[in-house]
């Protein structure tokens, strides 16, 4: 029996139009969009005019149960895509044991290349693109969180995050105190109307976010110097 196709397709972070021609062509020909959010997938072939797609829903809490069934899809030979909320599938999303899973039962996987927040973010931030450690989320416990932020304190890599609006000073003071006053990059809303970049030092950052709270919103990505006064 023909095995089918995992694609990886990447997808706009904000901007609709963020999107290439290839990924475009591969939801239209694919059998199943396995999607993190169905209505914010649903927004984006309504846009692109792509009809009468079958989407599945593929998020955290029902990954482990709906891989089987995905396999058995693939192993069928249908075409599947792989779409996250945003951005590129796999990254800090349940994507991974997926294509772990596909992998080991010996199905071809493609990625379909695209926008990425975190990418995105280090490109602007005018930090080393050199070497850098993307740290995905930070945790939203304080104890976690610096734990985590101990053990990146000898990194000498540009540090990159993604940072919860509601607890973005509290991370950010969590930074300052365990790596120093470094210098940083703040990303909000990257592709989006309130697209904003605020940059300076840490405590800089954190005033900005203190005179102003309308900046304390949005998605935001967190891009910190490798080195203190570097």
């Amino acid at each position: 029996m023909t095995k089918g196709i995992l694609h990886l397709v990447s997808t706009p972070i904000g901007n609709l139009q963020d999107i290439t021609l290839r990924a475009l062509e591969v939801l239209r020909e694919s059998d199943l969009i396995l999607a993190e959010d169905t209505r914010t997938t649903r927004k984006l072939l309504t846009y692109h005019q792509i009809k009468g797609k079958k989407l599945l829903s593929f998020y955290s809490y029902n990954a482990k149960s709906r891989i089987p069934q995905v396999i058995r899809y693939l192993k069928e030979g249908q075409a599947l895509a792989l779409v996250s909320e945003a951005g590129t599938p796999g990254i800090s999303d349940p994507g991974y044991m997926l294509v772990k899973r596909a992998i080991e039962e010996g199905i071809e996987v493609k990625p379909i290349p695209g926008a990425s927040a975190f990418l995105s973010a280090l490109t602007i931030s005018g930090l080393s693109t050199q070497e850098f450690h993307f740290g995905g989320f930070l945790p939203s416990t304080g104890k976690m969180r610096r734990r985590k932020l101990k053990k990146l304190k000898d990194c000498h890599a540009t540090l990159i995050f993604y940072v919860s609006p509601h607890r973005v000073e509290k991370s950010l003071l969590d930074i300052k105190e365990i790596l120093g006053d470094r210098p940083m990059t703040l990303a909000r809303e990257i592709t989006k109307v309130f697209e904003e970049v605020i940059r300076g030092k840490i405590s800089e950052v954190l005033k900005v976010l203190a005179d102003n709270p309308e900046k304390r919103r949005g998605e935001m990505v967190a891009v910190i110097s490798g080195e203190p006064g570097k």
